[in-house]
């Protein structure tokens, strides 16, 4: 009986807990993952499907079990990589796993949300740019938390003076994600689409392969600065990051 009690006890704590923080994130059809973590990082994955946003423009489907403890210790890995100060500092809390996300029709694999301190992941994204993924949606989180160290203008100016980024990174068709043979400037074509998406580009280089980008710098001088301005502007949040 007391097993019994204990075993109800806890399960009641978890339902209290869901609810308190669907009541913070208002995503629907999450359940807990793991709460407790090094860096104080909370993972939900999701029941059921959902959608959310303006006209519920973002929408992510159910996860698959197995493909979810597939992937889980890729996600942790990652996120681990930041201590619980810094994820603190770029309001990130909250992980929210799910399947094949959408925003406004277009499949993405993040969606970050300072205002929520929560990071929205789709486990089925491309395993070939899956972690670098994570860390691109987590720049953006460093950017809209720390604006000023990373001025839009200020990196632009690094560029050829013929160069333009698109008005919006949605309406350009600059999406691939493979690394130049020749970077001129830029790691990808999606670097080419606005100013943060090339400074997510190169961070999440940065943390997945430092010593390739160290090598492709020696001989790029636009890359060699535009990667010291996102460590410089790095340095001033968390010194041990890079």
């Amino acid at each position: 009986m007391r097993i019994l009690i204990l075993f109800l006890l806890c399960l009641n704590i978890s339902y209290v807990k869901a609810d308190e923080i669907y009541n913070l994130l208002k995503i629907p059809n999450l359940e807990i993952y793991k709460l407790k973590s090094e860096n104080n990082i909370r993972y939900l994955n999701t029941k059921g499907d959902f959608k959310i946003g303006v006209n519920d423009n973002i929408k992510c489907n159910k996860v698959n079990q197995k493909n979810l403890i597939d992937k889980f210790s890729v996600i942790e890995k990652n996120l681990n990589y930041y201590n619980s100060k810094f994820l603190k500092n770029i309001s990130l809390k909250y992980i929210v796993l799910c399947e094949d996300l959408y925003i406004s029709d277009i499949n993405t694999g993040g969606i970050p949300d300072t205002k929520k301190r929560t990071l929205i992941l789709d486990i089925n994204f491309n395993p070939k740019y899956f972690e670098r993924m994570i860390h691109h949606e987590i720049f953006h989180m460093i950017q809209k938390s720390f604006s000023n160290n990373f001025n839009e203008n200020v990196f632009s100016s690094f560029n050829n003076t013929d160069f333009s980024y698109a008005e919006c990174s949605t309406c350009s068709d600059r999406l691939n994600l493979d690394l130049y043979q020749n970077t001129n400037g830029f790691l990808t074509e999606y670097s080419k689409s606005i100013p943060s998406e090339d400074m997510a580009e190169i961070f999440s280089y940065l943390m997945t392969d430092e010593n390739k980008i160290n090598e492709i710098i020696k001989e790029d001088q636009i890359l060699r600065n535009k990667v010291g301005f996102i460590r410089q502007g790095l340095s001033k949040i968390d010194g041990n990051i890079l």
